[in-house]
């Protein structure tokens, strides 16, 4: 039986660090793992035999990064959003992936490769899917004011705390 191909697939553009991030990322999530790394050939936009593209997948979501040159800068404008289930999840990635990088506000990280991360807390899609808007807005007011996401601070938002 063949594998199922993903419909969608987020595409990270890189000037020439694809390999080197991707091997970054895999080492950080338990179940990352390289697909498939394809080379420039003869002709083609970049050196002959250099990374062209990585295929990737981190907790089952394919990704490919791209070895495209310095034409586009990543920026926040995308970011990949990872929903933790512990502080003790939450504080690995944000210090792992803010290593070299930068902390931002509302649990944002920028890892040193430039890519937007938002590392969160699980809490956040449960409550706003109570159909309670007054609680999940209050609970956004207090994110606005973390940089590292506390759970125990969203904790009094869950009703089934």
């Amino acid at each position: 039986m063949s594998e199922k191909i993903q419909k969608l697939t987020s595409c990270i553009w890189f000037n020439n660090q694809a390999e080197e991030a991707v091997n970054y990322y895999i080492s950080l999530f338990k179940d990352g793992e390289i697909n498939q790394i394809s080379k420039y050939g003869e002709g083609e936009f970049g050196t002959p035999g250099t990374v062209r593209t990585v295929s990737f997948k981190l907790f089952g979501q394919e990704f490919l990064a791209v070895n495209g040159g310095d034409y586009f800068k990543l920026s926040e404008a995308f970011s990949i959003i990872i929903s933790c289930d512990t502080q003790e999840e939450i504080d690995l990635y944000w210090e792992k992936l803010s290593d070299g990088g930068e902390k931002q506000m509302c649990g944002w990280v920028k890892d040193k490769f430039g890519l937007s991360w938002q590392v969160t807390s699980s809490l956040v899609y449960k409550i706003g899917k109570t159909g309670k808007p007054e609680i999940f807005d209050k609970m956004v007011k207090d994110i606005l004011q973390m940089k590292k996401i506390d759970i125990s601070v969203l904790k009094k938002y869950d009703e089934n705390q």
